[in-house]
């Protein structure tokens, strides 16, 4: 159950959100907040060292993309502006930095808390600073319900985030970093480091 003022929040972001991205990217951001809910509700009832809060996995799963349609030519130019970090693999795929823009976004306008803030720059590259929310909305950006792939089976990735959010990572992460050897496509260094860090940590090696 989200808290009033969250639910205000949120019509007010749905708002702003509806001026600026196109109706599929919107559409996407609901079914990933509705997701985000749905697995910090179910991540809740087993045996995680942290528990999630709904309002923030509602918060993060809306506004993951809100930078997501920023044209190319303004995403460095709001970077450099706003002393946003970006690396040599995130210079040539700038698609990457939309999770970095999205944080300081929600953090400018909104005054989204650092929690929510990481969980949305963090579902572009990942990061072995991922905390269990942060997983969520990764895992929930690929497997909302609107999710179809002739290249990604999202009906096992839905299954798996059910039952383990880690091995939903993994597995997840596992099918992006394949698909991008295949095309032959730069790979960002944090997806190899967050896949190590989680088989570790988890003795899944």
């Amino acid at each position: 159950m989200l808290s009033e003022e969250t639910l205000k929040l949120i019509e007010q972001i749905k708002s702003d959100m509806k001026n600026n991205l196109s109706e599929h990217r919107f559409n996407h951001c609901v079914r990933v907040m509705e997701k985000a809910q749905e697995l910090a509700r179910i991540c809740n009832k087993k045996n995680y060292d942290e528990k999630v809060s709904e309002d923030e996995a509602a918060l993060a799963g809306l506004t993951h993309d809100i930078a997501k349609e920023v044209p190319d030519e303004n995403v460095f130019r709001i970077a450099k502006e706003n002393d946003i970090e970006f690396d040599e693999i995130e210079t040539k795929n700038t698609a990457l930095l939309h999770g970095k823009l999205g944080a300081h976004i929600i953090k400018e306008r909104y005054g989204l808390n650092e929690n929510i803030q990481n969980a949305v720059k963090y579902h572009t590259t990942t990061s072995i600073e991922m905390n269990l929310l942060a997983k969520i909305i990764y895992v929930s950006d690929k497997v909302e319900e609107g999710r179809n792939s002739d290249t990604y089976d999202v009906e096992y990735e839905r299954q798996l985030a059910e039952e383990d959010i880690d091995k939903a990572m993994l597995y997840i992460l596992d099918a992006n970093i394949t698909a991008l050897v295949k095309k032959k496509k730069l790979i960002h260094p944090n997806s190899i480091l967050t896949r190590n860090k989680i088989k570790l940590d988890r003795n899944l090696w």
